[in-house]
């Protein structure tokens, strides 16, 4: 059934829903682009430490200083020591990279690692 009016309220209305969607487009693929750079760094740091962690293993077998190869090799990769413990023959490392920032707020990942010689088991 027609009420008789012939539509002239919403004349006009398409051009601020374009803008709204528009906008709320961009702020999901800003958001989603946050999204996969998190994971980008997120990966970086956990190549940077288990990189890290088998030249620290491989240093402490010939009889070198593993804390300070973990330290070269995640400074190589783009990520900074933060920590380096030698227990027995493993090492273990934590790193930390640089990740996205997002309204001024800070991202960055952090991984650790641990590598050491490979252990037989018992029988």
């Amino acid at each position: 059934m027609s009420t008789g009016r012939s539509g002239k309220d919403e004349r006009g209305s398409a051009a601020p829903f374009a803008v709204g969607a528009i906008g709320l487009l961009l702020l999901l693929g800003a958001a989603l682009g946050v999204v996969g750079a998190v994971f980008v760094a997120h990966r970086t740091a956990q190549s940077a430490a288990d990189l890290a962690a088998l030249a620290g293993a491989n240093a402490l077998q010939v009889s070198e200083d593993a804390c300070a190869a973990a330290t070269t090799i995640a400074d190589r990769n783009g990520a900074t020591l933060e920590s380096c413990e030698i227990a027995g023959e493993d090492v273990t490392v934590t790193v930390r990279v640089e990740g996205p920032r997002w309204l001024g707020q800070p991202g960055d990942p952090v991984a650790g690692a641990r590598a050491g010689p490979t252990r037989s088991r018992p029988d």
